[in-house]
């Protein structure tokens, strides 16, 4: 059974940084792409980032993308993002996610996963 387990969510300043984590389980890791999005209540779920099998590719929303870094230890099945220069806007649950069957590059859409987190609470205040 795959289980992605998300943590390092809080409340931050804006400006201010936090990472998350996401630490999978059965499913080898290194094998797939993964990819966080996140969503606020009524409105649809957004890509952030992703990332390939070895970490080699990277690509993030444009909402994101110089503030974001999303990275991955194969080894220890873990993949992260760094946020930094948080925004008010960037409030929202975040989930990781991982792909399904590749298609094409970059998954972006969220049918592109297969199996989710549960997701970790960002909350950037002024």
């Amino acid at each position: 059974q795959v289980q992605l387990v998300e943590s390092g969510g809080g409340v931050v300043q804006a400006g201010g940084s936090l990472r998350l984590s996401c630490t999978a389980s059965g499913r080898t890791f290194g094998r797939y792409n993964m990819g966080w999005f996140r969503q606020v209540p009524g409105k649809e779920r957004e890509f952030v980032a992703t990332i390939a099998r070895a970490g080699g590719l990277t690509h993030y929303a444009d909402s994101v993308k110089g503030r974001f870094t999303i990275s991955r230890d194969n080894d220890k099945n873990t993949m992260f993002i760094q946020m930094n220069t948080l925004k008010p806007e960037d409030t929202a649950m975040y989930y990781c996610a991982t792909e399904g069957p590749a298609t094409s590059w970059p998954p972006f859409r969220a049918s592109e996963y297969d199996y989710w987190g549960r997701g970790t609470q960002v909350t950037v205040v002024t």
